[in-house]
């Protein structure tokens, strides 16, 4: 037993639960502003003004077209370059999610209204409503209910893009174990604790998404 508190396996975690506090807090924040723009875009999907719906075709095609870890280098190390001032890396993380998972979100915001049946919003304009609370009364909560599995299957894969923050020396989980082992050289320890961690929470979600989708049934 004493032997096993001494080991690396151990002795990795400290360092593991400071990365996991970022790797958590670029997710969530990264994914709530992603949802906002998502949504925003999706439904700007749908619009029949050409020019909304050509812009926000190029924004998800741009986006879903080119590789994340590209769009991470351009925020970080691009933008600044454009903009004359630097953004710290943690913003510039969240940005990156945020606008990496806003392209996904929209396609599943546009899909999940798109699903919806005709006759909900004829129903709704017949019933006096206009255009707007329609969408808000009828189309959206029924479409949002489609929406819950393919979000949560969003967060999984922006909980392991974060992993990719590690080149620009954010201190989320992976980041911290190769820390650790640049110091220990206990590489197979501290990458088997990362595999572990990134697993105990995507496992959980995993199944608890099953679970949702059976309840919902959709």
């Amino acid at each position: 037993m004493e032997a096993l508190l001494d080991s690396h396996f151990v002795r990795v975690l400290p360092f593991l639960w400071q990365g996991l506090g970022y790797t958590l807090l670029i997710t969530a924040v990264g994914l709530l502003f992603g949802f906002i723009l998502g949504a925003i875009v999706g439904l700007a999907r749908l619009s029949k003004n050409k020019l909304i719906y050509v812009l926000s075709s190029i924004y998800v095609e741009v986006l879903r077209g080119t590789p994340i870890l590209a769009q991470i280098l351009f925020i970080y190390f691009g933008l600044p370059d454009l903009l004359g001032f630097n953004i710290d890396k943690i913003t510039a993380s969240i940005i990156a999610i945020a606008v990496n998972a806003g392209a996904y979100i929209a396609e599943i915001v546009r899909g999940a209204v798109y699903s919806i049946d005709k006759g909900q919003n004829e129903a709704g304009r017949s019933l006096g409503l206009t255009r707007g609370q329609t969408m808000r009364y009828i189309i959206w909560p029924q479409a949002f209910r489609r929406m819950i599995p393919p979000l949560g299957n969003q967060f999984v894969i922006s909980l392991k893009d974060t992993s990719l923050f590690s080149v620009i020396a954010v201190g989320e989980l992976l980041y911290m174990g190769q820390q650790y082992y640049g110091i220990t050289f206990a590489a197979f320890e501290a990458l088997t604790m990362v595999c572990l961690m990134y697993l105990a929470i995507t496992v959980p979600t995993a199944l608890y998404l099953r679970r949702v989708e059976r309840r919902l049934d959709v």
